[in-house]
């Protein structure tokens, strides 16, 4: 066989394995990005069956990864890869040039590429598989049939196995601008000489029966009661260089007053449940957090429920201890329902799950 075409079975083998299992770390980050892409499209109906799809998508790269590699069936999984490659390449595109989604996360959180980068990655991946299709006959297994069948097998409850434990765990590699050590403040500004978006106000009239728009630099000379007043709007104006990591986290009483300042420049100890919805309440709150509560009041270390779902809070919980946060933002932070995040001001001191309620305890024992 040629060295040339080992080499690239190896690359491409190696690089979907990596891509499969950097987001089998967090198949939710997945799911959610394609519910991005669904709502770009209008396609809301399909937001039920993402996690599925993404646990399946995410397998079907590690194993096909595996098998070029080992050479199994080569021509099959190199007209599997070539199949994954191209719609990787259209969403990658799309991407690009339509500017609707920021990234594709196409490596999940833990190694963001631009969209150029991801699109120049895929085209020359596109290449690469385009060439093992073509000499897909050349290939021969390195093993016997019943031995690669059990390495691919083993690939598969491997990744599958890897995306069950996250399901009811944190991600094994916590990628996100809220893990265990992050500073959220910090998270929420802007990266070193970046530039926010401009934006100009915008108003809408009609006179004489004419739409008219200006800003408010640029009133009409003749401006007057004539002028009927339509609508105004924020217009973009200057494109900014970048973002934040962290972007509309805010904590607001149920009395729409915003706290996020004075609660993550507390200068003592405090805990945040992170609570997406209460449906499976009486799975969680049960007599360990009990017991986690109580060693919060001996210690005197308030604690505060972060929940998009206030009514359902409201059932359970007492008003002054809820806090409400967008839903999107419970789902970036707190992969889990619920999730505890241990506070000191800003940073994120321990981050665990409700499955890890004991060790909380065992921590918040010893401060």
């Amino acid at each position: 066989m040629k060295k040339w075409l080992i080499v690239v079975r190896w690359f491409v083998g190696l690089l979907f394995i990596f891509s499969g299992l950097i987001k089998a770390n967090d198949p939710l980050g997945l799911s959610y990005k394609m519910q991005e892409f669904f709502e770009a499209w209008q396609l809301n109906g399909f937001h039920n069956y993402t996690l599925f799809a993404s646990i399946g998508m995410n397998i079907l790269e590690v194993v096909a990864g595996v098998a070029v590699i080992v050479g199994w069936q080569m021509k099959r999984f190199s007209w599997l890869l070539l199949s994954l490659i191209t719609f990787f390449t259209f969403l990658t595109a799309y991407v690009l040039f339509s500017g609707k989604i920021h990234a594709c996360g196409c490596f999940g959180d833990c190694l963001p590429l631009t969209p150029l980068q991801t699109f120049i990655k895929d085209l020359m991946l596109l290449f690469l598989i385009v060439l093992l299709v073509l000499k897909s006959k050349e290939v021969k297994s390195y093993f016997k049939s019943a031995v690669s069948v059990t390495i691919i097998l083993f690939a598969l409850l491997g990744t599958l196995g890897i995306q069950l434990y996250v399901q009811k765990h944190l991600p094994v590699l916590d990628c996100l601008p809220y893990a265990k050590g992050k500073n959220i403040l910090e998270g929420m500004q802007l990266p070193p000489n970046a530039v926010s978006d401009s934006f100009a106000i915008t108003f809408k009239y009609k006179k004489n029966g004419r739409l008219i728009e200006f800003d408010q630099n640029n009133f009409p000379a003749d401006f007057d009661s004539t002028y009927e007043y339509v609508n105004r709007y924020d217009k973009l104006v200057r494109k900014g260089t970048g973002l934040p990591k962290i972007v509309d986290f805010s904590l607001t009483t149920l009395f729409g007053n915003d706290s996020t300042k004075s609660i993550l420049n507390k200068s003592d100890y405090y805990l945040l449940l992170f609570v997406k919805e209460f449906a499976a309440v009486d799975e969680w709150k049960t007599a360990s957090f009990g017991r986690l509560i109580d060693v919060l009041r001996t210690k005197n270390i308030s604690y505060f429920v972060v929940t998009a779902d206030v009514l359902g809070a409201q059932n359970y919980f007492l008003d002054s201890r809820i806090l409400k946060c967008d839903a999107t933002v419970i789902k970036t932070a707190a992969r889990v329902n619920p999730t505890y995040f241990l506070m000191k001001g800003p940073v994120v001191l321990e981050k665990m799950c409700n499955s890890e309620t004991g060790k909380m305890i065992h921590i918040l024992s010893k401060i």
